[in-house]
């Protein structure tokens, strides 16, 4: 995966499958400095990614200056981040697109089950095999 910097932030492209449907996202933030990954809703939508209202939960994302956004936090069965396949995997489906013009937001949680390798001198994301 490649790093792109976009006014000094870093930023992938990725391409999430769910159902045999896949969706590319050419503007996620990586950010290690965020605890959960999120991505908008709208975006998700057409892969069959919805918010669940019974099985999801409300939660808030705060960000720098603790404004916060609600969004929901579900488990995703079977979802698969470019080659990375998740079993059972929690994402944050919320507006992230509009008021911070991302696409989503890659957090330390998936970093860490991926096994992630963030090389800045290549700028470079390496998945461990």
């Amino acid at each position: 995966m490649k790093i792109r910097l976009h006014n000094g932030l870093p930023i992938v492209s990725l391409t999430l499958t769910y159902n045999n449907q896949s969706v590319l996202l050419p503007n996620v933030l990586f950010d290690t400095g965020c605890a959960a990954t999120v991505f908008d809703t709208d975006l998700l939508a057409p892969i069959g990614i919805h918010i669940d209202f019974i099985h999801g939960r409300a939660k808030r994302m705060y960000g720098i200056g603790g404004t916060s956004e609600i969004c929901y936090e579900q488990i995703i069965p079977h979802l698969t981040v470019d080659h990375v396949h998740l079993g059972s995997f929690p994402i944050q489906l919320g507006s992230v697109e509009e008021p911070y013009g991302f696409d989503g937001i890659l957090g330390i949680d998936f970093m860490m089950e991926a096994n992630l390798k963030a090389d800045f001198e290549s700028m470079q994301i390496h998945y461990s095999t």
